[in-house]
């Protein structure tokens, strides 16, 4: 199969020999649409779990906050899909990103926490909008011998973001918790506006047989008989538990309360992995297309569990910032290789593959923080990080499983 080709090492004789071939103008375009959104939600991270302290509720409230943005994304995920194939991915992406920047900008005004839970729950499905149809771009003009590289230029975008934010973010939530949420919905209407203007539908008329847009759909069921599309999934559930979900609504309150420091240092954490994750960004896609999917998979699950397990020992500041920077370096690798996985296994018009695929992560992102928020509040940090390494841990045992060629 397909996907079997890919899991050692990519067909292409240039991957890995110094040939760079530029990749299509779509992918840089959302990489910088990327880079704005990822900027403003760096920004306003760190002060999530302070505004909702702010109302008087507890962890698994920061928690049910956190996940209440994830679920509805994750609901709305095939709905999504049905838009994009109506509508167009250029349009549907513009969308999703005004209605996340209006209720964002809402949120941030609000003085009671049901308001502020209802408001993120809207933005959920204006997240699921944009995401939906970023990604189904991305796959649609990715050439499959690139698809590494593409993902991975993707994923630069938002972690080059991610850096600048999470400092400022920190910073201006012990100004204002309030502060960080009207900015990111500056940033995402101004994303809104670059991804109208300069980014362009693929048009499927004009698509040779060897590009993504001339294969035919692949059944849902099909792909969940394939291991790697399964291992992909379980992957991506691990990613969306804590880096989308744990790390955004545990680890603030970690740092301020377990080890005792200013919500700024939350903020340094945050910045300590994403410079990891830039760094190991300039090769991960390289690697994913020319060492081979599944090598790429065991390296970069082995480094998440093991940074997370980190963190079940003794609380600590130094092993807790290394834990961030081990983490984001099994990240990069993560953030190509599984969706270049699910590019081999199903053609770009494999909506429901690709979606199914983004909806494992959502779920992780719903089930992570409430998990990890009722576990420190009956027990304690250690338990909630335990259980997230395992959850990763779950993901290196799939990668595993994979056949080697």
């Amino acid at each position: 199969m397909v996907a079997e080709r890919h899991l050692s090492a990519c067909d292409d004789p240039d991957v890995g020999d110094g040939a760079r071939p530029q990749l299509p103008r779509e992918v840089r375009v959302l990489a910088v649409v990327a880079f704005v959104v990822a900027l403003g939600f760096g920004i306003v991270a760190p002060a999530i779990p302070i505004y909702v302290r702010s109302f008087g509720v507890g962890g698994t409230a920061v928690g049910l906050a956190v996940s209440s943005f994830a679920f509805f994304r994750f609901v709305s995920a095939f709905g999504g899909g049905a838009l994009v194939e109506r509508f167009g991915e250029r349009v549907v992406l513009t969308a999703g990103l005004v209605v996340v920047a209006v209720t964002t900008g809402a949120a941030g005004l609000v003085d009671h926490f049901p308001a502020f839970l209802a408001l993120r729950s809207a933005g959920g499905v204006g997240s699921a909008m944009f995401t939906v149809a970023a990604l189904s771009l991305l796959l649609r003009v990715a050439p499959a011998e690139h698809r590494g590289r593409s993902a991975a230029t993707f994923q630069g975008g938002f972690i080059l973001g991610g850096i600048a934010g999470p400092a400022a973010g920190g910073l201006l939530a012990a100004l204002s918790p309030r502060l960080p949420f009207l900015l990111y919905a500056a940033f995402l209407l101004l994303a809104g506006a670059v991804g109208l203007v300069l980014l362009r539908t693929p048009a499927t008329q004009t698509a040779t047989p060897d590009t993504p847009q001339s294969a035919p759909p692949l059944p849902l069921a099909a792909a969940l008989r394939n291991r790697a599309y399964v291992a992909a999934l379980v992957v991506n559930f691990g990613v969306g538990w804590m880096l989308f979900g744990v790390r955004n609504s545990l680890v603030p309150l970690y740092v301020t309360e377990d080890l005792g420091r200013t919500v700024a240092w939350a903020g340094a954490g945050l910045l300590v992995g994403s410079v990891a994750q830039a760094v190991g960004l300039l090769r991960s896609g390289r690697l994913v297309d020319g060492w081979g999917r599944r090598p790429s998979l065991v390296v970069g699950s082995a480094l998440a569990t093991g940074s997370v397990a980190l963190l079940v020992g003794p609380p600590s500041t130094p092993v807790f910032l290394v834990s961030m920077a081990v983490f984001g370096l099994g990240a990069s690798l993560l953030a190509s290789a599984p969706a270049a996985l699910v590019a081999d296994v199903s053609p770009a018009r494999g909506g429901r593959v690709v979606a199914v695929f983004q909806m494992a992560s959502d779920l992780g992102g719903i089930l992570g923080p409430l998990a990890a928020g009722a576990l420190t509040d009956a027990v304690d940090y250690q338990l909630a990080f335990g259980v997230t390494a395992a959850v990763l841990a779950a993901g290196l045992v799939a990668a595993l499983l994979l056949p080697r060629r």
